[in-house]
């Protein structure tokens, strides 16, 4: 017998309170630039134990207008920007080539907290990407090097061959390049933080990008 998934739905709890600690958050305290408190929220959202706290959803649009999202890993945040990377020929590096601006979310439910970011993207020097590439693991270099990504697999048996040799490329030439490995970067021109309030009174957080720096706004949630 399937399970209904309305019933299934409607039997889940948002933060627990036995695994979910909701701490306070005060506008008025929070640094003038987002940065700074990204940086502080990420660490928090480690120290408590939160699964996987630097996976983030991105969102992108194709040529068209019609949008598209999917997670993936946060490669850094500094004054240039939140950075990931993907092939250039992928679904959201073509979508990126046509329409260079995006959208990205954090959450971090152990602590009960969102951030939302967007801003146009822009690909970083070829060399930093290979750089960026080369300084992660042996999987994440043979998974570059086997390549295609987002073209239609032929069969399961395809792909395990050609991830097979990727393997033995990265371990035997862990300097092999990714041509098409492209390190993008998010330079935002708006930054949400939002913490979640067990009565609902949710506190949410706007950075915006002004003409002269950055402007704070309390919004309503």
């Amino acid at each position: 017998m399937e399970p209904d998934l309305h019933e299934l739905l409607r039997s889940l709890r948002v933060w627990d309170p036995e695994v979910t600690d909701l701490p306070a958050f005060d506008p008025a305290a929070a640094p003038a630039e987002p940065l700074p408190l990204f940086a502080r929220w990420f660490t928090e959202a480690v120290a408590a134990g939160q699964t996987e706290p630097h996976t983030m959803s991105l969102a992108t649009a194709d040529a068209r207008g019609l949008p598209d999202v999917r997670i993936v890993m946060l490669h850094g945040a500094d004054g240039d920007g939140w950075s990931f990377a993907t092939h250039a020929h992928s679904r959201k590096g073509g979508h990126l080539a046509a329409r260079p601006y995006a959208a990205l979310a954090f959450y971090w439910p152990v602590l009960g907290r969102q951030v939302r970011v967007r801003g146009p993207v822009g690909a970083a020097p070829a060399e930093e990407a290979q750089a960026d590439l080369h300084a992660r693991s042996t999987g994440a270099l043979a998974a570059a090097l086997t390549g295609r990504q987002s073209a239609v697999l032929g069969s399961a048996q395809e792909l395990v061959r050609a991830s097979q040799a990727a393997w033995e490329r990265a371990r035997h030439a862990p300097d092999t390049p990714a041509p098409s490995w492209t390190l993008y970067r998010l330079r935002a021109d708006e930054v949400e933080f939002f913490q979640g309030e067990a009565r609902r009174r949710h506190v949410r957080l706007r950075y915006r990008r002004g003409a002269k720096g950055w402007v704070r706004e309390s919004l309503w949630p």
